[in-house]
């Protein structure tokens, strides 16, 4: 059997976020675990404007390169692991957006939520997100990372420093996430 593929996406495209080294540790913990084969992914780097293609994404007729290159990006995971702030109760709107992008890319796969912010941890962000994820068809994970008062696990050398309660949590993830990863591959074969 293939390896599966997990993308870690970091969500929030601002100048100063915090997401990066948030997804350097998930990344890192997901090596240890040994069952995917992990990629990091920064929306930043895809640069999407406010949604742009002329037809609907299920018909996967797209004219630009940046969605092009999304899709692509997209259809190569076979799991997801958003790794988002809160912002206003809600996810980031650069999040929407890449979700919003395309739509077959996403099917039948599992997604797991690594959220960050203040008191919540994100989770109010999460909550709304797994909403858009069922509508892409797409298996939210209940098990999750809530990273709260975020500040105070970033050091000096702007690494995430976790404690006890994100590893396991993370470790929880992923365990779940391949079980869903391994079933919902056959559905899109």
């Amino acid at each position: 059997m293939m390896t599966l593929k997990l993308h870690i996406i970091i969500c929030s495209t601002r100048p100063g976020r915090v997401g990066p080294p948030i997804a350097q540790w998930f990344h890192e913990i997901t090596v240890e675990h040994g069952k995917f084969e992990a990629h990091l992914v920064d929306l930043a780097e895809f640069n999407l404007p406010v949604y742009d293609e002329p037809e609907h994404p299920i018909l996967q007729r797209y004219q630009h390169e940046h969605t092009k290159n999304w899709a692509a990006s997209v259809n190569a995971a076979d799991a997801y692991v958003f790794v988002t702030p809160e912002y206003n109760f809600g996810p980031p709107p650069s999040l929407l957006n890449a979700l919003n992008y395309v739509y077959k890319e996403w099917n039948y796969k599992p997604a797991g939520i690594v959220s960050y912010g203040g008191v919540s941890g994100g989770l109010r962000s999460a909550l709304i997100e797994k909403l858009t994820l069922t509508t892409l068809k797409m298996m939210p994970m209940v098990e999750a990372v809530a990273v709260q008062n975020i500040s105070t696990f970033i050091d000096e050398n702007k690494r995430f420093t976790p404690n006890e309660h994100h590893v396991s949590s993370g470790i929880s993830l992923l365990n779940e996430l391949y079980k869903w990863a391994q079933a919902l591959k056959t559905m899109r074969l």
